[in-house]
């Protein structure tokens, strides 16, 4: 049976050379917090799918899935082999709209089932997720949620955030309601959206980040405003990791991100992530990186199903390392307390 470390003995174990480590998140760290808003099964009963084909929907039955991105991975499949088998382009067509439409689909069932407001989440919940952050480097998520950026953002009045996610006031309009992203900013930049975020927008000349403070407006509430006039966020939701690290590649901000993830070397947790196949492109930087040791955070019973998928492909991270020079363990999640509890 695989070793599971408690939180606080994989951390001494990764702070033994005296640096800290880096953090990926994945959908786990906002399921901890909220899970009868951020599972795949809770957005699926939330999402209205009047707009879409009744096909659309059909699909998740047909699957036996509520997750999102493996659906619009199956129609994205599908349709090329459609593509091959028949010349009915109606078909090929209709898959390619439901893939495009769940996508949307997804934003929207994020921003219209997220928690209203930062004081939403309590105090004490804030301060134990500071607590895990503050164990950490640099800081990649995988989540497209408001939650990491609320607890960074939790600070006591006067006193500014630690974090940089390289953002800062526009220098043609210092008095936008938003900030903006530019790569001279990035040199102390420590947190990293690598799929983007719902108050991350592609404005075309600029990558915007909406903010309340110059606004005094909710910032779900301006997401919300903004998807009713068909402006969606940077938000990376393809259905394979080859067609994810495309998206990545043609944006400036998201390619910076990978760029940098694969720069880090020490040691990496991963927390809340199954090492799904539809994340490979970062689970190969790893494999192909600087990184000596990983931790991978086990949900749940080690002897499930699940824990045994992703044990096995935390080991193949291992095996797959060519110089030999990469160790990984396991820890057990819950004892990370993430939220407090």
């Amino acid at each position: 049976m695989e070793t599971i470390l408690t939180f606080e003995k994989a951390i001494e174990i990764a702070n033994s050379k005296g640096k800290a480590p880096h953090l990926l998140t994945g959908n786990g760290f906002s399921i901890a917090c909220r899970p009868n808003i951020f599972q795949y099964g809770k957005l699926f009963e939330q999402a209205d799918f009047t707009r879409l084909s009744p096909s659309a929907q059909l699909v998740f039955g047909v699957l036996g899935t509520t997750d999102f991105e493996r659906v619009i991975r199956a129609l994205r499949d599908a349709a090329k082999l459609v593509r091959l088998y028949s010349k009915d382009v109606d078909i090929q067509t209709r898959m390619e709209s439901d893939a495009d439409g769940l996508k949307e689909l997804l934003v929207n069932t994020i921003a219209k089932s997220h928690p209203e407001r930062p004081s939403d989440i309590q105090d004490e919940e804030y301060a134990a997720c500071q607590k895990f952050l503050s164990n950490f480097d640099k800081i990649y998520t995988l989540n497209y949620d408001l939650l990491l950026y609320w607890t960074l953002m939790h600070t006591e009045e006067g006193t500014a955030p630690s974090s940089d996610d390289g953002f800062r006031k526009s220098k043609e309009d210092f008095d936008a309601g938003y900030v903006v992203w530019e790569p001279e900013n990035t040199f102390d930049q420590n947190i990293h959206y690598l799929h983007g975020a719902l108050h991350i927008f592609d404005a075309g000349s600029e990558i915007q980040k909406y903010t309340w403070i110059n606004t005094g407006v909710r910032l779900i509430e301006q997401i919300r405003n903004a998807l009713s006039r068909e402006f969606y966020p940077l938000f990376v939701a393809e259905g394979t990791s080859k067609e994810k690290i495309q998206r990545i590649k043609h944006s400036d901000f998201l390619s910076k991100a990978y760029r940098s993830f694969q720069q880090i070397g020490g040691s990496i947790f991963i927390y809340g992530h199954s090492l799904a196949e539809n994340d490979e492109h970062f689970l190969r930087v790893i494999e192909k990186g600087k990184i000596g040791k990983v931790f991978i955070g086990i949900f749940g019973d080690p002897d499930s199903d699940s824990a045994k998928a992703v044990i096995k492909r935390g080991k193949r991270l291992e095996s797959n390392r060519k110089k030999g020079d990469l160790t990984v363990y396991f820890y057990d999640s819950a004892s990370a307390k993430v939220w407090g509890n």
